[in-house]
């Protein structure tokens, strides 16, 4: 995890508004201590207090206080590193959807946690950045599966195993016909069921994991562009050249010198 910035029980006045039409440049990672008003998709929702919130780069950020009221939070501003991005869409997670917990004490916890360790010159620093990171997904990660009662649902938990398996394992040769056979599902209700539970079609998803595979491999290794997009599960590079700039608006070869730059 690359951390920007981090506040613990930050307090302000009824006046407090946040308005970031083009987002903050980073992930904002939001734990809610008082009910705030979000502005999503064009339509002003109340997300109660003891909310997880996590907006993703490049969402325009609009929230504010309750009239009258103050307003509290924990905030983490970062970027994901290497491959992390996948460890949390292989959870169930997603972005800017709320998700009310019972108590966010641990949360909490752990970003004043993460707060201290950014600022200090602890050795392993990062490392336990990242842990303390990936509790706070994982805890609101098991609340959704004890709220959501598809979670308990046969047909989710084999489609939850085949998610983890095209984020672990991306590169791997895959199609809507074999998938859904492999787990003995019709095609149309496998089809139908992941666009349920997850928000995107199996067939986006299973591109977006190959393309942040295809990302941490850009950025961390000496590989060349055309064994990556083989690496990712492409036959053909223009295929592979062709997915990864409808998502990233850059090549593979731009996103590299552009990647190695800023390193």
């Amino acid at each position: 995890m690359i951390i920007h910035n981090v506040g613990y029980n930050h307090c302000h006045d009824a006046d407090f508004l946040i308005d970031r039409p083009d987002g903050s440049g980073d992930y904002l990672l939001l734990v809610l201590k008082t009910d705030t008003i979000f502005t999503l998709d064009g339509k002003d929702t109340i997300v109660p207090k003891n909310s997880f919130f996590l907006y993703k780069k490049g969402t325009p950020q609009y929230y504010r206080c309750l009239p009258m009221n103050t307003f509290s939070n924990d905030w983490v501003h970062f970027l994901f590193d290497d491959n992390e991005e996948m460890e949390f869409l292989s959870l169930g997670l997603q972005y800017n959807v709320p998700v009310t917990l019972d108590n966010i004490l641990f949360l909490s916890f752990c970003i004043k946690s993460i707060a201290s360790e950014t600022y200090s010159n602890n050795k392993n620093r990062q490392s336990s950045i990242k842990n303390y990171m990936m509790l706070i997904f994982n805890k609101v990660s098991e609340k959704m599966a004890q709220t959501n009662p598809m979670s308990f649902d046969n047909s989710y938990e084999m489609l939850s195993t085949i998610r983890n398996k095209i984020y672990s394992h991306p590169f791997e040769q895959r199609n809507v016909d074999q998938t859904a056979h492999e787990i003995r599902m019709s095609k149309s209700n496998f089809q139908h069921l992941y666009k349920k539970y997850f928000n995107v079609s199996f067939t986006n998803d299973l591109i977006n994991s190959r393309i942040e595979y295809a990302k941490m491999l850009l950025s961390n290794t000496n590989l060349s562009i055309i064994d990556i997009s083989k690496q990712c599960g492409y036959n053909h590079y223009a295929h592979f050249e062709r997915q990864f700039k409808s998502l990233t608006e850059y090549s593979p070869l731009e996103y590299k010198k552009i990647t190695v730059a800023s390193q």
